[in-house]
């Protein structure tokens, strides 16, 4: 699922609050630099024109419209920018006292001091803030971008979208079409892939977007734009050339200097994210007390019944094939993983994608006793109970994975991924989803798997959460089709 920009003034809210820090710091400096104490917001007057200068700031960037392409501005565009916020707040601030007429009770020396610390710290921390953006180092959720173009764009391409990307992508690497050029490397990036082979790269390896850029007098190319489809990866097509894509979400942005039209399986808002993820945080507090509520009473039992550690780690694939490590209560014996392979002729998914047994003998307690009689010990009560799963909470709020999702592959499942089954991963990780509340592992058919995977990402809204959410309570306490 892709994220999609926001618009107009509210893209640049990082902006918008820090250039309104640097007002607060100014008027607090010039009213200790003029003498006139150490707290201004005791003072009626001064308080009052504290909130107007704020407010006054903010009337300017929007109905001026202060920061359009701040990101692109260089050093003197920017300071003509700031010199005309500056001015158009004092004006408005100015407007404030005489119409109130508290001209005569507010220092004129304070006023100044204010903007010129204003215009120093504004201008400073703007130029500062986007050399920290163009770095990537402040935002770890940058988007993975693989581009796909011809030998003679690849170079132009590669610089216009570092030139512009301000620390919102990671090149991941290059698709030659015109070429089989894999292996080598332009303008620093390498080269990863031919057309033929990029699919199967995109559906094995973390990628989030894909940028095609092709020249006007070369065709795009169709069968592989029809291949990524399949892979549910969004993809930006140069608006110069428009090829035929499937029945999609679709709308124009920009890529460095390139016009394009994106399309993926579905998108979200600004706000909608905003909604998920304070939904994330606030369900992943309570998960978190629950853990560690839960973990007083399952801890001493699990190390009684199998010595070693409480927890469990290991590594999943999440939001487009990005790693991480994935948190349970162990459930298992140590030894279980080494166990894995001597029983894969009993898993109940016969093509391998994913791992389920009608009985599994590495849960700690599980045992067939000599009269065929299958014993179940602790281990099957945390897994029956969910209780397994509340660690994950953590990961929630780390960010890895959200409360709704997809539930995360491991990487020898994805490796035996076809093409389309890679849609599954085109949305973050979650505790609970679409196939969990529909069966869980009752459901053995991974196609049944991916198809409701990609009905919840095609048709993803805060409702549906909440949806799932509530779904889930009830099959936990059901204990209907447990993991």
């Amino acid at each position: 699922m892709y994220r999609k920009e926001s618009e107009g003034w509210f893209k640049h809210t990082d902006f918008i609050l820090i250039d309104m820090i640097c007002l607060q710091i100014a008027f607090y400096l010039a009213y200790l630099i003029k003498g006139l104490g150490i707290n201004p917001y005791n003072d009626l007057v001064y308080r009052n024109m504290a909130i107007v200068l704020e407010l006054a700031d903010l009337v300017t960037m929007f109905m001026l419209d202060m920061l359009h392409h701040v990101t692109q501005r260089g050093r003197y565009r920017e300071l003509i920018a700031t010199v005309g916020n500056v001015a158009a707040v004092g004006l408005l601030g100015i407007a404030y006292l005489f119409v109130m007429q508290e001209g005569e009770a507010y220092s004129r020396m304070t006023f100044g001091i204010t903007l010129v610390l204003y215009f120093i710290l504004s201008y400073t921390t703007r130029l500062a803030w986007k050399r920290v953006l163009a770095s990537g180092k402040w935002d770890r959720n940058r988007r993975s971008l693989l581009i796909v173009t011809t030998k003679a764009e690849a170079k132009e391409v590669v610089e216009t979208v570092k030139l512009n990307n301000y620390g919102k992508f990671l090149i991941s690497g290059l698709v030659i079409v015109d070429k089989d050029m894999a292996g080598q490397s332009i303008a620093g990036v390498n080269v990863i892939a031919n057309s033929k082979d990029a699919p199967m790269y995109v559906c094995q390896q973390w990628i989030d977007e894909v940028l095609i850029v092709v020249p006007d007098d070369k065709p795009y190319p169709e069968e592989l734009i029809k291949k990524l489809e399949e892979t549910g990866v969004t993809m930006h097509l140069r608006l110069s050339k428009i090829a035929a894509v499937e029945d999609r979400p679709q709308f124009v942005e920009k890529i460095g200097s390139y016009t394009v039209l994106t399309t993926s399986l579905n998108y979200a808002s600004p706000k909608q994210l905003l909604f998920k993820r304070v939904m994330d945080i606030a369900g992943g507090l309570v998960g978190c007390l629950l853990t560690v509520i839960i973990f007083i009473f399952v801890a001493p039992v699990i190390y009684i019944s199998s010595p070693g550690p409480i927890f469990f780690s290991q590594e999943r694939i999440g939001k487009n094939g990005k790693k991480f490590k994935i948190y349970k209560f162990r459930s298992m014996y140590m030894d279980a993983e080494a166990r894995k392979a001597e029983l894969m002729k009993q898993n109940r998914v016969a093509d391998g994608k994913m791992f389920k047994l009608d009985f599994d003998p590495r849960v700690i307690g599980n045992k067939i006793l000599p009269d065929g009689t299958k014993k179940t010990g602790v281990g099957n009560f945390i897994r029956v109970t969910s209780l397994d799963e509340f660690p994950q909470f953590f990961n929630v709020l780390k960010g890895d994975m959200s409360l709704v999702g997809t539930r995360p592959p491991l990487p020898g499942e994805v490796s035996e991924y076809e093409i389309h089954h890679r849609a599954r991963l085109a949305i973050k990780p979650g505790i609970t989803g679409m196939w969990q509340v529909s069966g869980r592992s009752d459901i053995t058919d991974f196609e049944e798997v991916v198809r409701l995977d990609t009905k919840y990402i095609k048709e993803w809204t805060p409702a549906l959460d909440i949806k799932i959410l509530f779904k889930t309570v009830k099959t936990v306490l059901g204990k209907e089709g447990s993991m």
